[in-house]
């Protein structure tokens, strides 16, 4: 490992796309930073909640989350070679994650399917709110940007969809509705399995 740099780098070219003002430029690039730290953080819970969800329902579950880890992972990517598009240089290492995030830690170990499921559903519902917020501040500014940010947006609501069908009655109530915590989430969706 490298011995930290005590000179704070520039993370900034003197460019970025042609047609954005340079500042509009890499205040994009800074928008889609907490996407990226967002959608690592995504990922890397998933595979979390894929190696630790147990009991009934746990192969479909357990097969049901790779695609969507894998389809995260590619989101990224783009991401982060957006950013570099800009002008900015991506930060993608886990110190920056956690400095710069403003969520904590997904706090499930090993649990059951459903407490899984209704924790992710949390996740996720955090995750896309703030693309779509993340949509509204880059429409204003490049619709590239924003274009990438709507078809990841889509991709993210399908993949939470899949989540709620466990988490959903014939009514079409969620065994979830009003947990505003992850915890919580798996408390109810556990409570109402049984």
């Amino acid at each position: 490992m490298a011995a930290k740099d005590s000179k704070a780098k520039d993370t900034q070219a003197k460019y970025t796309v042609p047609g954005l003002e340079i500042q509009d430029g890499h205040r994009v690039a800074e928008i889609l930073q907490m996407r990226l730290h967002a959608l690592n953080d995504l990922q890397l819970t998933l595979k979390h909640a894929h190696w630790n969800v147990v009991g009934p329902n746990f192969i479909g579950v357990h097969e049901m989350l790779d695609p969507q880890i894998d389809e995260v992972r590619a989101a990224v990517d783009v991401i982060a070679e957006r950013i570099a598009t800009l002008g900015v240089s991506p930060g993608g290492t886990p110190g920056a994650l956690v400095a710069e995030r403003t969520w904590d830690d997904y706090s499930l170990g090993r649990a059951d399917t459903i407490e899984h499921i209704a924790a992710l559903d949390q996740v996720y519902d955090g995750v896309i709110a703030d693309h779509r917020n993340a949509i509204e501040e880059t429409g204003k500014l490049d619709p590239i940007t924003e274009d990438i940010l709507t078809g990841q947006t889509g991709d993210l609501e399908q993949f939470q969809w899949f989540l709620r069908s466990f988490l959903t009655n014939a009514a079409g109530e969620l065994s979830t509705a009003g947990a505003s915590t992850e915890k919580g989430a798996a408390q109810q969706g556990a409570a109402k399995k049984s």
